[in-house]
């Protein structure tokens, strides 16, 4: 007899409560490469519920929402090193060019897409590491070390920035941050920021050079890089870095070439999916570094059952969430 779980999925793009649908399927088995993991946790990041209301074209019949989940590997496909046989796991990539995600109470995925989970972290946490925890990884840390830089955060409060302050601090930057909202300035400073400053403040350059203190602003981290381009070229110093990984309000740039080109500064483009596995690994084991030290804080804003996809993917959506939204799946 087929074995069976529960699982989300959706056959048509739109409105959560109009095509999410829940049932049972039958649980995949490993391939070659593959590992199964019994999960725990789902977390629906933005670009999940972006995807199920039609931001990109479907691919597949049916899909299984969401790229981040936890659990455990229950088995191993062939060539598979049998050791992660009940390994505690962050799974990364679970619905990127994929038909099934994390959504379900099982995922079949290559296991370079696993990272250990230490034993004093929750699933829920480790549900909400994937996407943000290496997206702020990356920006941080892909050009090399930063310890003594000083660099700017933009959009301290969310998520990912509010990770990339956590990390940088913790590699021995000093970090200023910016906020659209001043009411989460506290959060941000108890992150690690040196300052956080409002960004539509009217001359925003010079309050970020005073609170510099008269250091070099090296590199800049950016969810919005189309909005901020010019701000970010007059702070950077002479062969400074701008590292963006959104421009949502601004999707197309006009760039200040020449600007940009007599400081020498590098404008690089980020997109965690498409990290090499060894980059994924090394930037996992930052984070599980961190979480094990017990420095790196990942809150969950609510976990919902299996069987409320749609209300946690409209939470998402109505944004104003202080952490992760998941799925119990297990």
């Amino acid at each position: 007899m087929t074995e069976m779980m529960q699982a989300v999925w959706y056959e048509t793009q739109g409105a959560a409560q109009d095509v999410l649908v829940g049932g049972e399927i039958p649980i995949p088995s490993p391939g070659a490469g593959e590992v199964l993991v019994r999960l725990h946790a789902s977390a629906v990041n933005p670009s999940d519920v972006k995807a199920r209301a039609g931001s990109r074209p479907m691919v597949f019949d049916r899909i299984i929402p969401h790229s981040d989940g936890a659990g455990v590997v229950e088995a191993v496909g062939q060539g598979g090193d049998p050791g992660l046989v009940g390994a505690r796991v962050f799974v990364r990539n679970g619905q990127w060019q994929r038909a099934n995600g994390t959504a379900a109470q099982f995922i079949t995925i290559d296991a370079d897409c696993v990272h250990l989970l230490p034993d004093n972290v929750g699933f829920e946490v480790g549900a909400a590491l994937g996407i943000p925890a290496l997206t702020a990884a990356y920006a941080v840390l892909k050009d090399g070390p930063v310890d003594g830089e000083t660099m700017v955060i933009h959009g301290g409060g969310g998520t990912v920035a509010r990770l990339a302050v956590q990390i940088a601090v913790d590699c021995g930057a000093s970090v200023i941050a910016t906020t659209g909202d001043m009411a989460r300035a506290d959060r941000i400073g108890d992150a690690g920021a040196v300052a956080v400053l409002d960004y539509r403040a009217p001359d925003l350059v010079s309050a970020v050079r005073t609170a510099a203190g008269g250091a070099d602003i090296t590199r800049i981290i950016d969810p919005e890089c189309g909005v901020n381009i010019e701000a970010n070229i007059d702070l950077l110093a002479e062969k400074g870095t701008i590292v963006g990984f959104g421009s949502v309000k601004q999707p197309s740039v006009d760039l200040p070439f020449l600007k940009m080109m007599f400081k020498n500064i590098t404008l690089s483009s980020i997109l965690v999916y498409l990290l090499a596995a060894d980059e994924a690994a090394a930037y996992a084991a930052i984070i599980g570094d961190m979480l094990e030290r017990r420095v790196l804080d990942v809150p969950v804003h609510e976990t919902l059952p299996l069987a409320q996809a749609a209300q946690a993917h409209q939470l998402v959506e109505a944004g104003n969430r202080s952490g992760a939204v998941l799925l119990a799946t297990g």
